[in-house]
């Protein structure tokens, strides 16, 4: 198939897709969005379609790549249009998005993302960049001082490689010609995200301007956001199956499951798109729907990642469809709940998460999902432990959630072969050698990688952790699994 999705292709699409029903020469830029990947393209970027779809047309998308130009070279020739594929166990839906108006690759033209950012259309910035892109230490929130990326900044602000640069740089320039404030919102999952961005930007301000940053703590809004929905990496399979879905070739399409979940701390500096009509909800405390997706959610999905690396098992569903790992689940589920807030209603999202793991049509991948683990497990993880452990709660599950995490960052599983550690963190740390080192030894190093566990924890955690990863070195994974959820 040679014929690529673009303007010119919509009309000839299959009656079953749906497209674009807005002139798209029409649509204006009221968004700058960082960090353009398969989640924004799956979530956010489909609900501003929908805004444009009712006439919103002042809300378009200049979305922007910090680092690769991939999706810009896969966009562009489709005139930045892609099918997003929604799946679940029945079948498939296709619709093509058509919000993005151009894509931006940061290290090539910063220039040309400054003058996206600091123009007055502008109203909002949204962000996918992953924990790691926020350069903050998360237990605390304060900027990264002495990071390479923000050290380079400093001496460098005309070849920006952290969000911080480019937005104090746009913000300056908005602040002085006039411009209206910006609402900056990430999407990220990070606990108080919106508090975290804020702060270390303002901290990163002050380190070239003391009174930017005053007018940054002052005017600029950062409100806190909960996003919940599987978006996996598109794969060759996919790409093929909407081509024949479409009759032309979309070389990045995205593939996400139905459920979503978008709730925003309704806090801006200015207007903002009609998002609830698409179902985001608006709300003063977004912490308890953090809490609940990062601890029920975000935690499973760690754990069962942690377990598809160490017993060879490639996809969510592979692992979930084993009967030890969903009696796991349903244990860890059951001792992390006592601590989320009231407002939310932990054991209804639980039965969704059941049917969610289960789709088999995502094949969201364990290597995907464990990646950037370091960053990931103090929030969905040892959170809730440590609060289990000084409420006097059972916490058995989580604690060997942790055992299972540290038995995945070995170099082979449990068959032999070699595991991928995508792991930026892993550069600057000597892991231990799990295959030469006896398993105590393992665990003590582990204890003091600060990254993940910030002080040495005491001994009495430390004997447990022991335990638990001894337990899995010594009869295996799905073994531990199964002993855990008779005991518990």
């Amino acid at each position: 198939m040679t014929d690529r999705l673009n303007d010119a292709a919509l009309t000839r699409l299959p009656d079953g897709v749906a497209r674009p029903q807005y002139d798209r020469r029409a649509v204006t830029p009221g968004i700058v969005h960082l960090g353009v990947g398969a989640f924004h393209r799956g979530h956010q970027a489909v609900f501003i379609d929908d805004c444009l779809n009712r006439g919103e047309t002042g809300w378009g998308i200049i979305a922007a790549s910090l680092r690769s130009a991939t999706t810009r070279d896969a966009l562009a020739p489709q005139d930045t249009l892609y099918t997003y594929c929604e799946r679940d166990g029945q079948g498939e839906t296709l619709r093509v998005v058509g919000s993005i108006l151009e894509v931006l690759v940061a290290p090539e033209d910063p220039a040309a993302l400054l003058a996206a950012l600091a123009d007055p259309r502008v109203k909002i910035v949204t962000l996918t960049v992953t924990e790691k892109g926020y350069l903050a230490d998360l237990s605390t929130g304060r900027l990264l001082t002495d990071h390479p990326d923000i050290v380079h900044d400093l001496a460098h602000p005309e070849a920006p490689r952290s969000i911080y640069c480019y937005l104090t740089e746009a913000i300056r320039q908005r602040h002085e010609a006039g411009a209206p404030p910006l609402t900056l919102l990430s999407c990220d999952n990070l606990p108080s995200n919106g508090r975290i961005l804020h702060g270390a930007l303002a901290d990163f301000a002050a380190l070239r301007d003391p009174a930017l940053a005053d007018h940054i703590r002052d005017a600029i809004r950062c409100p806190c956001v909960m996003v919940d929905r599987i978006v996996p990496a598109t794969t060759d399979a996919d790409r093929d199956g909407v081509a024949a879905g479409l009759g032309v070739t979309d070389a990045w399409p995205v593939v996400a499951e139905p459920y979503f979940r978008w709730v925003i701390e309704d806090d801006f500096a200015g207007p903002r798109p009609a998002l609830e009509q698409s179902g985001a909800e608006f709300v003063t405390d977004v912490e308890p729907f953090e809490h609940m997706k990062l601890r029920m959610l975000n935690g499973a999905h760690t754990a069962i990642a942690a377990i598809g690396q160490s017993a060879g098992l490639p996809t969510v569903d592979a692992v979930y469809a084993v009967p030890e790992v969903r009696d796991f689940i349903d244990l860890y589920w059951r001792q992390v709940g006592p601590t989320l807030r009231a407002e939310v209603d932990g054991a209804a999202y639980v039965v969704g998460l059941r049917q969610r793991f289960a789709n088999p049509s995502l094949k969201h991948k364990a290597e995907q999902i464990a990646s950037d683990a370091s960053q990931k497990v103090p929030q969905r993880i040892l959170a809730p432990l440590c609060e289990l452990r000084a409420a006097g709660q059972p916490h058995g599950a989580p604690m060997l959630a942790l055992a299972l995490w540290l038995r995945s960052c070995a170099a082979t599983n449990e068959k032999g072969q070699g595991v991928a550690i995508h792991d930026p963190a892993f550069h600057d740390w000597d892991a231990p050698d799990q295959d030469a080192l006896p398993p105590e030894d393992v665990v003590r190093r582990f204890l003091g990688f600060a990254r993940v566990f910030g002080t040495t924890p005491d001994q009495t955690f430390a004997a447990d952790l022991t335990a638990a990863y001894t337990d899995i070195r010594t009869h295996g994974v799905l073994a531990c699994l199964r002993r855990m959820t008779k005991e518990g």
